[in-house]
């Protein structure tokens, strides 16, 4: 499971908010260091990626202790994970990884690094409607209908829903 884990975070956050924000960089300023000019930035990037990195590493388990699965496409949960962030948001993962890249952006004050983040956001944004959502009612039916119904896909709710099938664990 461990191997699983690890491959799903370097092909996809991964290659996400490394690989190809490298490649921006090194292309826009042949550079990777992050610019001492402004205090300020830096610690506002660290406010916004502590916590997009707290919720994506915080998803990620979620979907390997109770999905027997990862975030991967080739390796999906086989359970509906309703959970802990997945009550207030259906796509608590990704917007950790967009906080993350806002925080890289800020730190490097890379208007290319700002562009990929508006990219990335677009493209999920037309992907989970497409593909991912049809997918997952597909796999789960009722129970992900009934999710989809009461949990927005970007805008959490204020507080967590209160599906059916809660237990005493249901905010691990």
């Amino acid at each position: 499971m461990l191997f699983r884990w690890i491959q799903a975070v370097a092909l996809l956050p991964g290659t996400v908010l490394i690989v190809v924000p490298t490649v921006i960089l090194h292309r826009t300023t042949g550079s990777f260091s992050v610019p001492a000019t402004d205090s300020l930035q830096l610690i506002a990037a660290l406010v916004i990626a502590i916590p997009g990195a707290i919720l994506s590493g915080w998803t990620m388990s979620l979907f390997i202790r109770f999905g027997d699965g990862t975030a991967a496409p080739w390796d999906p949960p086989q359970k509906l994970v309703v959970r802990g962030p997945y009550r207030h948001v259906r796509n608590p993962m990704i917007s950790g990884v967009l906080f993350m890249l806002v925080a890289e952006t800020l730190a490097y004050q890379s208007i290319g690094l700002g562009i990929w983040a508006a990219v990335f956001f677009v493209g999920n944004s037309v992907y989970f409607p497409l593909v991912e959502e049809p997918g997952l009612r597909k796999r789960f039916g009722q129970d992900y209908d009934r999710y989809f119904e009461n949990v927005g896909r970007w805008i959490p709710r204020l507080t967590p829903w209160p599906q059916p099938t809660d237990d005493a664990d249901g905010d691990a």
